[in-house]
């Protein structure tokens, strides 16, 4: 059998194609997308399997009303902890789902955390919680060096971002969706819960 150069670069490219489609089609076990109660598939949320899970971070530093705040205070809790600004359109979008799914679970052994980025003045970020009536504690994050203690373990992108670290103090989801709804964030709380009992 007689190839041209053209069917044989064609077969070349194919085979390429084949063999990166092979390597990559396998998604990384953490991003699989979250599937909801509802069924509804969404991207944006990591959850790490048990096994999988890395320690979190030991988050210690100040909080907006100046005294010192830790993780550490909350162990043996499910802890939420969202990246946020006042200045971040889609912060403001997700504060009523946070401070929905905040009261909704303040009796179930969970402890949401805010963690104030990119904003030097924190009298904004605290009229902003006043004003949305989000009244868990935030640190104090202005040069982001909080945020990049998660780089080992579920890294982000983009602002907002939310972490939920499960009661024995592993990081084991991610969501860093800019429409964060309610029912979202309490599914992927229910599931931590439910993998960590």
């Amino acid at each position: 059998m007689h190839l041209t150069s053209r069917t044989l670069r064609v077969t070349v490219a194919v085979g390429a194609l084949v063999l990166v489609a092979a390597c990559t089609g396998g998604r990384d076990r953490t991003t699989d997308g979250y599937v909801g109660a509802d069924g509804s598939k969404n991207e944006l949320v990591t959850v790490v399997p048990v096994g999988d899970r890395k320690p979190a971070p030991k988050l210690e530093g100040e909080g907006l009303d100046g005294k010192p705040l830790s993780i550490a205070d909350f162990a043996g809790k499910t802890i939420v902890i969202n990246l946020w600004g006042p200045w971040c359109p889609p912060c403001r979008a997700e504060a009523p789902a946070l401070k929905e799914v905040s009261s909704e679970y303040a009796d179930k052994d969970v402890q949401f955390i805010g963690m104030l980025t990119r904003t030097p003045d924190s009298s904004s970020a605290i009229a902003f919680n006043r004003k949305k009536g989000l009244t868990y504690p935030s640190f104090a994050d202005d040069g982001g060096r909080l945020e990049l203690e998660f780089v080992d373990s579920l890294p982000t992108t983009a602002i907002p971002t939310t972490w939920v670290i499960d009661a024995k103090g592993r990081v084991a989801a991610r969501i860093m969706d800019p429409k964060l709804r309610a029912s979202t964030l309490a599914g992927v709380i229910d599931d931590v819960q439910k993998s960590t009992s």
